[in-house]
């Protein structure tokens, strides 16, 4: 007998609706273990609402929702959100310029902000400050959050969803605002993060194809709400299914294992 593989991530028919708008529709999705997804899409298509939703941020107006094999209504959600790693403009927003990049980190590990709320000792220290290196960052270790560039901003967020050794990670768009540089650095450090398969299954929200790390296998494609195409980057990611998300014809290209996307003509 065969034991059932418990999927990290599964919606059934979730739905969303706020001021009488529908912001996701009838979305079934499910993260396997091991699996990276990229969730792709134009502005206002619903991306950071359903990650949202994924992190036990956002109660869906329909559907069910079951994280590492719990159901959204069942279990305390803040006792499950230590086991989502989740990163966003939002949390990054309220961590305090002054506080150091590795307390920025360590403070993950009770759902935290600021160090003084509760009690660390030296392994909470030492894995912090680990998990900066891991990221290429760890000689920013004391330096201020708010003096980072936003690429290194990004690397520390990545490393605090790491801290409590979650089931899933979370990314809603980090790369956003960077340059060029910056821009390639974190798809560099996304690339080995994606390789290590001791990194948890993992969703990555962008608008872009081109910032698709190389690791990453799985897509999600969705626009005004709903599903699109989802599964199999290979199989998903085609012109068609691309020119459809985003409402214009487009060609798509690979090389080398990243992506580019341009108007077609």
């Amino acid at each position: 007998m065969t034991s059932e593989v418990i999927p990290a991530l599964r919606l059934t028919d979730v739905g969303v609706v706020r001021d009488r708008r529908p912001l996701l529709a009838d979305v079934n999705w499910t993260v396997a273990p091991g699996e990276r997804w990229v969730m792709l899409g134009p502005n206002g298509a619903g991306k950071s609402t359903l990650l949202r939703v994924a992190a036990l941020y956002l109660h869906p107006t329909q559907g069910t929702v079951e994280v590492l094999g719990r159901r959204l209504g069942r279990v305390d959600v803040r006792r499950m959100r230590h086991r989502v790693g989740y990163a966003s403009a939002m949390l990054s927003d309220r961590i305090r310029p002054t506080i150091s990049a590795r307390d920025a980190v360590m403070t993950a590990r009770h759902g935290a902000l600021e160090p003084w709320w509760h009690s660390y000792d030296d392994g909470d220290r030492q894995r912090a400050a680990d998990l900066l290196v891991r990221m290429g960052c760890g000689h920013l270790a004391e330096q201020q959050f708010g003096l980072l560039s936003s690429g290194e901003r990004q690397r520390v967020q990545i490393a605090r969803t790491l801290m409590t050794d979650p089931g899933l990670v979370l990314l809603d768009e980090p790369t956003a605002a960077l340059d060029l540089a910056g821009r390639e650095e974190l798809v560099r450090t996304l690339d080995a993060l994606s390789a290590d398969p001791a990194t948890p299954p993992t969703v990555l929200v962008t608008h872009h194809v081109e910032e698709i790390p190389t690791g990453f296998d799985h897509v999600l494609l969705l626009r005004e709400g709903r599903l699109v195409a989802a599964g199999a980057i290979g199989e998903v990611l085609t012109a068609e299914h691309l020119s459809e998300c985003f409402s214009m014809d487009l060609e798509l290209e690979h090389h080398r294992g990243r992506w580019w996307a341009h108007a077609a003509g």
